[in-house]
């Protein structure tokens, strides 16, 4: 699977193409802590505005929400060139991949569900890890950068059960996120999410196997397609019930997630020792440091079908290579 990243054919587009998908997310984060900065002065500007009329004019109003479509301009402009560029890129991916695949295919042809995992495994590989890859990157920068921001502007503010600690703000948003990626970490382990993914797909390749061999053989009977189809019916009916428990744990923490902000901000909002600009510019920062820790947990159901498709291929590898193994016994 990662040969895309060793063999001379794809050198460039395997490291040239991460270091531009890396400098453009890195831009990105970069004017996302320029509008977050936007953010609190606009709401300063807005809170000055209603507690004394005329206090601003309108050529200011205009300007700030001209300032802001600028900065968006750009990302928007940004994100839409890095979005191309990394479909291009995992489409190569998944090309060094399947040429490998091709290359040795007369000892995976005899490997059941050699064809599902040459074609749809790992399209499904790519599309996941367009959105997994980059969206990790991202969250690790964002971390990065707005880290020391929500430091920053936590200093000297009251936080609820922490108190007057600096490091108050960002100690409850690590507390909070890691909390609860850890809790629905372990309830996907106890629920055996993985597994069950894994086997749906063993139980469907088999099932589309028959199929493919009915059309041709007369002699199967419609009893073996009704027995497969009943193994497929029976690991659904599970996997329905089992993410039924993982969404209730999953999605009552996101509702939650909500207030955790306006929880620890309690104190300072109601001493009113910050303004309404520097609130918007916690909240909002609060919300993209808790964010990014909260990464696993957005992106689980994702990520368990990537574990699952990565799993499926790892063992179509490891039999490509014991069939050459064999091959060369011979």
């Amino acid at each position: 699977m990662f040969r895309f990243f060793f063999d001379r054919k794809w050198f460039l587009w395997a490291w040239l193409g991460s270091l531009l998908i890396l400098t453009s997310l890195w831009v990105q984060v970069k004017i996302d802590v320029e509008i977050n900065n936007w953010f609190g002065e606009f709401y300063d500007m807005i809170q000055k505005a209603l507690a004394t009329p005329n206090a601003i004019t309108i050529e200011e109003y205009w300007a700030s929400l001209f300032s802001f479509i600028y900065l968006a301009g750009i990302y928007v402009a940004i994100a839409v060139v890095v979005s191309y560029f990394t479909s291009h890129y995992l489409f190569r991916w998944r090309a060094s991949m399947v040429e490998w695949y091709h290359a040795v295919y007369d000892q995976a042809r005899t490997i059941e569900g050699a064809a599902q995992r040459v074609q749809e495994d790992t399209i499904k590989f790519s599309r996941i890890m367009e959105q997994l890859g980059t969206s990790l990157i991202e969250a690790v920068m964002v971390l990065i950068q707005f880290g020391p921001i929500l430091f920053g502007l936590s200093i000297g503010i009251p936080i609820f059960f922490f108190g007057d600690w600096q490091y108050g703000l960002l100690t409850g948003a690590l507390i909070w996120s890691i909390g609860g990626t850890l809790f629905l970490i372990g309830l996907g382990w106890f629920l055996r999410l993985v597994g069950i993914e894994y086997d749906l797909q063993k139980k469907e390749a088999a099932y589309r196997k028959i199929l493919v061999i009915a059309e041709d053989d007369q002699t199967i009977r419609p009893k073996t397609i009704g027995e497969l189809f009943e193994d497929v019916r029976s690991i659904h009916y599970l996997s329905y019930l089992r993410y039924l428990y993982f969404n209730i744990g999953r999605i009552a923490y996101l509702q939650a997630n909500v207030l955790s902000a306006y929880v620890l901000l309690a104190p300072a909002i109601v001493s009113g020792v910050v303004t309404l600009g520097v609130m918007q510019q916690i909240i909002r920062a609060f919300g993209r440091v808790e964010g990014s820790m909260q990464y696993l947990l957005k992106a689980w159901p994702t990520i368990i079908e990537l574990l699952s498709v990565y799993k499926r291929l790892r063992e179509f590898e490891r039999r490509i290579q014991e069939a050459e193994g064999n091959a060369l016994e011979t």
